[in-house]
């Protein structure tokens, strides 16, 4: 990956031209199977598609993190992460419409046929959530699809704040956006997008 290609990606979240080849790069890497690094709300977030086995064990392996837990998906509106649920009812909808963005991550019914490895294991419901964060959105939306978002941090250390900590920890094993997280100081809320409960 070329220091141009990287700079492109830095200064496109936010500006209203972006370079075309830049994003079907990035797009063709994330198809087969490679990781990206971008900042969320709280600290940068490590991603993938979520309908690529292969990426998701990819990046449990890198983070050492379990199998067995499910992960986050965000998307940049209700409408991107919508293929991988159930239709939720009418009511819940209009709630989420009115939550979202937001650093609050809502555990909704998955669609059948959903990754054990995205939701987790002997589990039916799916962790999704549109972050209050313009650089994650507008990444989702450039890219047209939704983004595995879990803490960008190896078993036991702290999560990157930085793009140079991403770098220091994970080198070329994955694709780094640059840009500055959010001041969120806790990762977002988890709640059942059912029953209301807040699980953290």
């Amino acid at each position: 990956m070329t220091d141009t290609l990287q700079t492109a990606f830095y200064i496109m979240l936010f500006p209203r031209i972006i370079a075309a080849s830049a994003q079907r790069k990035l797009s063709v890497y994330l198809k087969k199977g490679g990781l990206v690094a971008y900042p969320t709300e709280s600290c940068y977030g490590l991603g993938c598609l979520p309908t690529l086995a292969k990426a998701l064990g990819k990046l449990a392996h890198l983070k050492k993190r379990p199998q067995h837990k499910g992960m986050i998906v965000i998307g940049n509106q209700f409408e991107q992460l919508q293929p991988l649920l159930q239709m939720p009812s009418e009511s819940l909808q209009a709630m989420l419409r009115k939550e979202w963005p937001a650093p609050k991550t809502f555990l909704l019914l998955a669609k059948s046929g959903i990754l054990p490895e995205l939701r987790g294991k002997r589990r039916n419901k799916l962790a999704v959530r549109v972050p209050d964060h313009d650089g994650a959105r507008r990444l989702c939306q450039i890219l047209g699809m939704p983004l595995v978002s879990t803490s960008c941090n190896r078993a036991g250390k702290r999560a990157c704040r930085t793009e140079r900590e991403v770098r220091r920890q994970f080198g070329r094993d994955v694709w780094t956006v640059g840009g500055r997280i959010g001041r969120q100081k806790s990762p977002s809320q988890i709640i059942d997008g059912e029953t209301g409960k807040r699980l953290r």
